[in-house]
């Protein structure tokens, strides 16, 4: 684990935020609170290097927002940014990895899972090799993966039902199951929200 990486917390709960301000102390961060994305913006410019995980439903300036105001501003700092979503919110976190998020969050979370994220984030953060070499083999994974399996990955990833895929291609809900438990196989994903991650970073949903 990195210990003493710098981690920014943006969330508009001031419970959310003391909680998470004792988890990742406790871990050995070193964490700075922010009660709004646009105070976070304020204070870009004087931050050190470091992980960002915000909330993607806040009031004023969202997630979704902060991340397009991070990619407008070319001379702002590339920190890694991990957003945490409601349970069910997998096509907006799919859209906010898709404005250069490096991972999400679907609440309730593991705390485990949380710090373990920071962590790789502030390693992939020190060194592009690493993460090169991850994207290829989730490419590979994908490449392994038959035309319907990408097209239910696809689906799956796209937050459809099994019976919407299942009307999409003309084929039943049963056979869906068949190939989503092929494409969780194949990706080694253990849950949906692994598996759009690996996605993303596969580069498979690129505008």
């Amino acid at each position: 684990m990195s210990q003493n990486g710098k981690v920014y917390v943006i969330d508009d709960d001031a419970a959310m935020r003391d909680s998470l301000d004792f988890l990742l102390g406790s871990a050995g961060f070193s964490v700075r609170l922010f009660d709004s994305a646009q105070a976070f913006l304020n204070q870009l410019s004087s931050l050190e290097a470091g992980c960002v995980v915000t909330d993607i439903r806040m009031p004023g300036m969202d997630g979704m927002e902060l991340l397009r105001q991070l990619n407008l501003g070319s001379g702002a700092r590339k920190l890694p940014i991990i957003v945490m979503t409601g349970h069910g919110d997998v096509p907006l976190a799919v859209e906010a990895m898709k404005l250069g998020a490096l991972d999400f969050l679907e609440k309730p979370f593991d705390d485990d899972r949380l710090i373990g994220m920071i962590a790789t984030a502030l390693t992939q953060n020190e060194g592009g090799a690493k993460n090169e070499a991850l994207t290829a083999d989730m490419a590979a994974r994908v490449a392994s993966l038959t035309q319907r399996e990408r097209q239910v990955m696809q689906g799956l990833v796209n937050g459809q039902s099994n019976k919407v895929i299942a009307r999409e291609y003309d084929i039943s809900p049963r056979t869906v199951e068949v190939y989503r438990a092929n494409v969780m196989t194949k990706m080694q994903a253990g849950n949906l929200s692994e598996l759009v991650r690996f996605a993303i970073r596969a580069g498979v949903f690129e505008d």
